[in-house]
């Protein structure tokens, strides 16, 4: 890894990993850590890569994309599990805005 560093970062939901290893998966090796991945995401990823998408477009409206994505990887089931994925950002959400973002998360759910 000499003389590599990183350009640029940008969060991704646990359904685009899988979908990314997969395909890479099928036309080369992957390493012990991709494979790792891969199965990690195999088996936590909850919805598909389109619905993933359009849940965290509709949740950036309420909340930050870093937040959105985490909440579409988690689909968390109520307020004490949603206030848990909040709980290390600085500042607070109203509890209006918390039900907002449950609303959306299960119009997804399936």
């Amino acid at each position: 890894m000499i003389g590599k560093k990183v350009i640029e970062t940008d969060p991704i939901t646990v359904a685009d990993v899988k979908t990314m290893l997969g395909g890479l998966s099928e036309s080369y090796d992957l390493t012990y850590e991709q494979n790792l991945a891969l199965d990690h995401a195999t088996k936590f990823s909850k919805l598909e890569v389109e619905s993933a998408d359009k849940l965290v477009e509709e949740l950036q409206e309420i909340v930050k994309k870093t937040q959105a994505i985490k909440i579409a990887d988690v689909m968390p089931l109520d307020l004490a599990d949603l206030r848990l994925i909040f709980a290390k950002e600085r500042g607070s959400h109203k509890k209006e805005e918390l039900e907002q973002v449950l609303e959306v998360v299960n119009k997804y759910r399936e």
